[in-house]
């Protein structure tokens, strides 16, 4: 583990927007145009998310989209969803099944008020170039009535 003081990548002030405080889209549906961020100098980073529901029962989904490209590259799939792995049982003289799926995470509000967490730290390869943070009202929450979300990250790196 990395101290506090572990410097934040050379040009970068920390923190990092990478969702304005605002509603939530309508019907449950993820961000269109969620904020980019340029990272390849960075080797960990911490997401602070704040959320104040919408309506009792309110909750979000979030899901960390990684791109190995500097930009949008034509005819080629530029953002990759964060994973959950399942290893599979070893078992002498069988193949192993592993399973993987994309995945994102779920927040349910406790009260009226804003409501934060942190979520991380989150050791990073140099093989990433540029990430996002796309977020919806979850399904398990209220989607008729969306909650306002701000996300910002803590980047750290050389």
């Amino acid at each position: 583990m990395l101290p506090i003081s572990y410097p934040h990548p050379t040009g970068l002030a920390n923190p990092v927007t990478l969702r304005a405080a605002a509603a939530l889209p309508a019907a449950g549906a993820w961000d269109t145009t969620p904020t980019e961020f340029p990272i390849i100098a960075a080797d960990i980073f911490t997401l602070y998310l704040t959320y104040t529901r919408g309506a009792a029962g309110g909750a979000f989904d979030f899901q960390i989209q990684y791109s190995p490209y500097y930009a949008d590259l034509a005819g080629v799939e530029d953002w990759f969803n964060d994973s959950a792995l399942a290893l599979g049982g070893v078992v002498l003289g069988a193949d192993t099944q592993h399973l993987i799926q994309a995945a994102y995470t779920t927040f349910e509000s406790q009260g009226a008020t804003a409501e934060m967490v942190i979520y991380g730290p989150i050791q990073l390869e140099r093989t990433i170039e540029r990430i996002r943070v796309r977020a919806r009202e979850s399904a398990d929450g209220v989607v008729g009535t969306p909650g306002t979300l701000h996300i910002v990250g803590v980047f750290n790196g050389e």
